[in-house]
């Protein structure tokens, strides 16, 4: 099971004018931290509010309900307890200290409250996370097992990249009617209905597999299946996250979910190979199926009185356009999700590309494949980690780990080294992790809860929706110039897309790149183009 929120509804946002707010003072104290991308600013009782002095660019957002204008600022807003934002989330509305950041730090706690575990405290999401454990290390089984059953029955990376494509082109196609699905029903009891049909998909094909009458076309139906599935269960869990753990808690159970996901990807793979070679490929399958039988017996353990449950959208026309228009006046939203929709059409296609490394490159077979996923995922489990101690879903670390994530894929695509290429798809994975968690959350925290549903929808469309075009490109690419080649452009469009959206938000933000070279100093770092006076 996978990261996400929806909680109770915040302030609506407020526009910010030029006349100066009269004095207050929230702790004793007031910072001034330029370079912040935030959506807005809102009256919070009880708290001091910031202003600037400058005139912010602003405009009438009329077409979307409950908003004013939304301006660019570069000054944060205190949080509810009088702290920086940066010490977590201050609320879960949309024009709060808590939406994601682009300057730089001039000091503060960067943890989220409570520690690196702090959502673990919480019954409901401990239920959670330990069926989504045993549930992720069947979902990593049956996706290893699927490529390499792909690669045997067909002998072709095409083949893998069009399964791949199957299970992700319903996110492409219908992804933004389940966001609106997750806004309209309880959440727990949709997970219900698409926990137990993913149950279901995975016990088909384990009957068809260990029958012996399974067909390549079996493994796309199947796909396609669990991805029609998807389109609903993905925005359901994301947002279902904060309903159990509440606002404050979101970026700290939004990364360990993660981590969560990567950890049973080290037990999946090594697990599947064990099962594949001794008993053969339907036995994994099967281990899949019956995998969902936890978390549905969690989300029946759960205190539905200690759930934090956000408002439900009613049944209404025009709701999908509502929630396009709300994401496309908010540069702090569609951004990210602009880069995380590269990432995910042309640097995550690693099932193509690592069953190629391990079968054409370095002859090793079905264990090397599993060893390979395995190391990515322990970098993954590493950058959720550090997510999680991290308080913060800055934009300039989306877009640094972003570019590095790239680089280091064309590093290791020209690298003749078995184990230098084994060794890099550690950074790899946790770099990749790092962009992944940080726009997720970014997102997530910047939304008006009553969009949620919709919003990580088209999130989720536009990281996974992307794979039904770049699986099979890239697989093409791979038959037909060499994994290294694919590998190669995959990573060099990663980081090209990264340093073109860190400058669109740099702009957006009004910042400029500071070069200094004196010793002691931050060589490179954004700064505002103007002074700003901040009254606290």
């Amino acid at each position: 099971m996978s990261p996400g929120p929806g909680a109770d509804s915040a302030p609506a946002p407020q526009s910010d004018h030029d006349t100066p707010a009269p004095p207050a003072r929230a702790s004793g104290r007031s910072r001034y931290l330029p370079g912040r991308l935030i959506p807005g600013t809102a009256r919070i009782p009880g708290t001091a509010r910031f202003r600037t002095r400058r005139r912010t660019r602003t405009g009438p957002r009329a077409d979307v309900p409950g908003t004013g204008p939304r301006p660019v600022s570069l000054v944060k807003t205190p949080g509810p307890t009088g702290r920086p934002a940066t010490d977590g989330p201050a609320t879960d509305g949309p024009a709060t200290g808590g939406s994601p950041s682009a300057g730089p730090d001039t000091g503060g706690a960067d943890r989220g409250p409570g520690g690196m575990f702090s959502s673990l405290r919480i019954r409901n999401y401990r239920l959670f996370a330990s069926g989504a454990v045993v549930s992720n290390t069947g979902t990593w089984m049956a996706r290893i097992t699927q490529d390499w059953l792909v690669l045997s029955l067909t002998g072709s990376s095409a083949a893998v990249g069009i399964t791949t494509a199957m299970q992700f082109l319903p996110m492409l196609l219908f992804g933004l009617y389940g966001g609106v699905i997750a806004d309209r029903f309880p959440k727990r009891t949709l997970l219900f209905f698409t926990q137990g049909a993913m149950s279901f998909g995975g016990l088909f094909l384990a009957a068809l597999t260990l029958s012996g009458n399974v067909q390549v076309w079996h493994v796309y139906m199947t796909a396609f299946f669990t991805g029609l599935v998807t389109v609903v269960d993905n925005p359901t869990r994301q947002t279902f996250v904060s309903e159990m753990v509440g606002p404050d808690q979101v970026r700290n159970a939004v990364s360990l979910n993660s981590a969560n996901f990567q950890s049973a990807r080290l037990l999946g793979p090594a697990i599947a190979g064990v099962l594949t070679a001794a008993v053969g490929p339907g036995w994994a399958f099967l281990a899949n199926g019956l995998s969902f039988l936890a978390p549905l017996t969690c989300l029946l353990l759960m205190r539905t009185a200690e759930l934090h449950p956000g408002p439900r959208t009613p049944r209404g026309k025009g709701q999908l356009r509502e929630g396009l228009r709300y994401v496309s006046h908010r540069p702090e939203l569609i951004w990210p999700i602009v880069l995380i929709g590269f990432i995910g059409m042309f640097g995550f296609n690693f099932p193509i590309w690592l069953s190629a490394y391990a079968d054409d490159i370095f002859h090793g077979g079905s264990g090397m494949y599993g060893l390979f996923n395995t190391l990515m995922a322990v970098g993954s489990v590493v950058g959720a980690l550090l997510a999680a101690r991290r308080g913060t879903s800055r934009l300039r670390v989306l877009v640094g780990a972003a570019v590095a994530f790239g680089a280091l894929q064309i590093v290791a695509a020209v690298t003749p080294s078995l184990w230098v290429f084994a060794l890099l798809l550690v950074p790899i994975g946790m770099l990749g992790l790092t962009v992944n968690v940080t726009a997720n959350s970014s997102v997530q925290l910047g939304t008006d809860p009553a969009m949620r549903g919709r919003v990580i929808s088209l999130f989720m469309m536009v990281f996974v929706g992307g794979t039904p075009i770049g699986g099979p490109l890239f697989g093409w690419l791979t038959d037909a110039y060499g994994v290294q080649i694919s590998m190669a452009v995959g990573g060099l469009v990663s980081a090209v897309s990264a340093l073109v959206v860190g400058l669109v938000l740099a702009r957006a933000a009004d910042l400029r790149l500071k070069v200094d070279l004196r010793r002691g100093q931050p060589h490179l770092r954004f700064v505002p183009k103007r002074d700003l006076v901040t009254v606290a």
